[in-house]
């Protein structure tokens, strides 16, 4: 064995010193062929590069013809190198020619060579090029020198990953590496972001690749290894874990390949023939990604996932490093770039760095999207394979409109975006001179604008909007971003400072609605249930926890002393609800008398109606509450049967269509018949259109993110609601199978020139 792995350690040794001599580029490739091919014993060494339009070029070559060089290309899945290139496999042939895939090139004289080992070079599981050694005799190669020749390509790929090798290409044939490429996910929030990648976990960089002693490198993986199951086996054995199925998937996942013992003999074969432990972990999970990627199980390929968190896991032991600070280093025009992330970690970024965010898992309903949403970044979420095609620096534009990423874009497509996001710029100008004006119709009707909030970076929005006020200030985002449950007299300065930025203006206080999807890391709920959206969620959980609601209500008075305070109910089911939530509530108001807290000079207890059966008790839900918010989110949810972080579902039902604006309407019409003021909160009130149909069915107060209120406004001014109301009239009794109402809306508007 140890004489096998002196040939690969000699010529790593070769390729550190090659690396150091302050060469040009294209001789020291071509010094590298050389010594490979006479470390290997072989009469033919070549380098193929990928390049940007998915040609292999011939880079550098011992034994063929040398005037081939930079002439001789073949395109990705033709002939043996393509096929290399494509499946991201090695290849070891004794006869090539006899190969289904040999394609033969005149130019580079290779018809007299039979025996074939080609190897990807690949760097995070991107394929970069080809490295192929050829003799004339039929042989196949043994399995040292094929690993030897893999760590090769690996060092090769950090060369072309550096840039080393770009002043080769000629103008039009740039490498792969800086390849524009686009993605289409899901937009989870509108807007449009130009600017620069940042992983949100950066890729380690491995810059010490050779070793100058395996048996202490191995000493060195095997105590990293020791340290990270023991980091896996403490958070499985901690009860936040315990019956948290996902989670514990995850780390039984982590445990499963941390103890795999045909991966830990991979790590330690690669540090046998020359590498550090640090880079024989980045070598191995490098293969390991080329392999997996190309999988169709899509339960393999999430697996995936699991073996690059912990193979960086593994990196940072070695390296002796925790997570990356990559706030304090942000550029000014930061697009972060992220598997998955939590809100929290959102908010540790700069907000005014931030130019837009990038998921490639996640939901429109995710924790970080509101919190995203909330500071007004755009967003594409569901964006696979953006974080291996990405590298921290590259030049990015989010399209949060459509849902499309564009890195490395050519100078035409960056232009033609600079152009929308200066369109946006004079458009956000227009909307903020309507922010001192009012809010009513053409025809002279007020319509309430208000704005949605939950932390306190959505603060200075209430005044730059123009917002009427905050019509629900969602309290759960301050226990969503917090390590742990929120003392009382952190939840009461929040409260307040919220009063007070709001300067006399409504503001109307969601109680926390946590459950679902929802979930607080450091709160579990023991039962594993299979639908959470209908389950121990909102009021249901803090009914059963009161202790959580009566701290909640106790801040909120506080803060609210001397003003008037407005409580929501969310989830609300039925009406005994809302009378045990008031016992509650009064229970604390007397408390605070009894030692003389400064109380609100009214209080005002409503419910959000999200739940349809409140629908068949809209009278009396009108005359036991104070005022009715509508979430129109989970009631559509809920009355189509709509999952709505189900991606094959997102588009196939409209909200602004009959049957449900009918139910709307069934709302409006019982808050004017029993003088209960009713708001609408959730995305509908956000599009010009939808706000015009909620407009049209009754609602003359909407609640929408603070970036949505310039162009619903600019709509409201437009409109002649006497005309729309009548337009209703004739067409929501209607059959619901003619011409759909968002496209008669869009007609409507048109004809009357209405902003939409």
């Amino acid at each position: 064995m140890r004489e096998t792995a002196v040939g690969p350690r000699v010529l790593l040794k070769r390729l550190r010193e090659l690396m150091q001599e302050p060469l040009e580029p294209q001789d020291r490739l071509d010094r590298i062929v050389r010594d490979i091919a006479s470390n290997m014993v072989a009469e033919v060494c070549s380098l193929y590069v990928l390049r940007a339009d998915s040609v292999l070029e011939l880079y550098a070559t011992e034994g063929l013809n040398k005037n081939a060089v930079h002439l001789a290309q073949l395109r990705l899945g033709q002939g043996l190198v393509g096929t290399i290139a494509a499946s991201a496999r090695p290849l070891n042939l004794s006869n090539a020619q006899e190969h289904p895939a040999f394609a033969y090139l005149p130019e580079t004289g290779e018809e007299i060579y039979h025996a074939f080992l080609g190897v990807p070079v690949l760097r995070a599981g991107r394929t970069l090029g080809v490295l192929v050694v050829q003799n004339r005799t039929k042989r196949v190669y043994r399995e040292d020198e094929v690993e030897a020749l893999e760590t090769t390509a690996m060092v090769i790929a950090e060369m072309v990953a550096t840039g080393d090798l770009a002043r080769l290409s000629r103008p039009g044939m740039e490498l792969d590496l800086s390849r524009p490429v686009s993605f289409t996910g899901v937009s989870f929030n509108e807007g449009v972001g130009l600017g620069h990648v940042v992983l949100h976990e950066p890729r380690i960089v491995v810059t010490n690749l050779f070793n100058e002693d395996s048996e202490e490198e191995i000493r060195r993986l095997e105590e990293s290894l020791g340290s990270l199951r023991l980091s896996i086996d403490d958070m499985l054995e901690r009860r936040d874990v315990a019956f948290e199925g996902e989670h514990r998937e995850v780390l039984e996942a982590y445990r499963m390949f941390a103890n795999d013992r045909g991966w830990v003999r991979r790590l330690e074969e690669a540090i046998r023939n020359g590498l550090t432990a640090e880079a024989a972990v980045e070598k191995v999970q490098s293969d390991m990604r080329a392999r997996m990627i190309h999988m169709t199980d899509p339960y393999l390929r999430e697996r995936m996932s699991d073996f690059d968190d912990l193979a960086n896991r593994l990196l940072r032991q070695l390296m002796g490093r925790g997570p990356e600070d990559v706030a304090a280093s942000l550029p000014k025009d930061a697009i972060i770039v992220a598997r998955s992330m939590g809100a929290a970690e959102l908010l540790d970024y700069p907000r005014d760095k931030m130019r837009g965010l990038v998921l490639e898992e996640g939901a429109a309903t995710s924790h970080v999207v509101i919190v995203a949403r909330a500071m007004g970044i755009p967003v594409a979420g569901q964006v696979k394979g953006a974080v291996s095609m990405s590298e921290n620096g590259d030049a990015i534009i989010v399209d949060g409109d459509e849902g499309a990423i564009h890195l490395r874009p050519q100078q035409d497509l960056e232009a033609a975006y600079a152009e929308k996001v200066r369109f946006r710029a004079r458009r956000q100008e227009l909307y903020r001179e309507l922010r001192k004006k009012p809010s009513v119709t053409r025809d002279g009707v007020q319509v309430d604008l208000l704005m949605n909030a939950g932390l306190a970076v959505d603060l200075p929005q209430l005044v730059e909007s123009g917002a009427a006020g905050i019509g629900l200030f969602r309290t759960e985002l301050q226990f969503m971003v917090a390590a742990t449950f929120p003392r009382a007299e952190a939840q009461e300065k929040l409260y307040r400072d919220v009063l007070e930025a709001a300067r006399g203006k409504p503001v109307t206080f969601r109680t926390i609605d946590i459950g679902g999807d929802k979930v607080l890391p450091y709160f579990k709920n023991a039962t594993q249930e299979e639908n959470p959206a209908l389950g121990w969620r909102a009021i249901r959980l803090t009914l059963d926890r009161p202790g959580l609601l009566r701290t909640q209500i106790r801040a909120l008075l506080k803060a609210a002393g001397g003003r008037e305070l407005k409580l929501m109910l969310p989830m609300v089911t039925e009406l005994g609800e809302i009378a045990q939530a008031r016992e509650i509530i009064e229970r604390e108001v007397r408390h605070l008398s009894r030692f003389a807290h400064h109380l609100p000079t009214s209080l005002k207890v409503g419910a959000m109606l999200e739940v349809p059966s409140l629908l068949f008790q809209l009278d009396e839900l009108m005359k036991a509450v104070d005022f009715v918010s509508v979430g129109s989110n989970d009631l559509f949810q809920f009355v189509m049967a709509v999952d709505r972080g189900n991606t094959q579902l997102a588009d196939r039902f409209d909200p602004v269509s009959i049957p449900f604006l009918r139910v709307l309407k069934q709302i409006a019409d019982a808050g004017h018949r029993n003088d209960t003021p009713v708001t609408l909160c959730g995305e509908l009130a956000g599009k010009p259109i939808s706000a015009m149909a909620l407009i049209g069915v009754g609602f003359r107060s909407i609640s929408m993110s603070p970036a949505a209120i310039g162009p619903v406004k600019a709509m409201l001014t437009e409109l002649p609601l006497e005309e729309l109301e009548a337009f209703f009239a004739d067409n929501l009794n209607q059959p619901a199978t003619g011409m759909p109402i968002r496209a008669l809306l869009q007609a409507f508007a048109d004809d009357r020139g209405i902003p939409l």
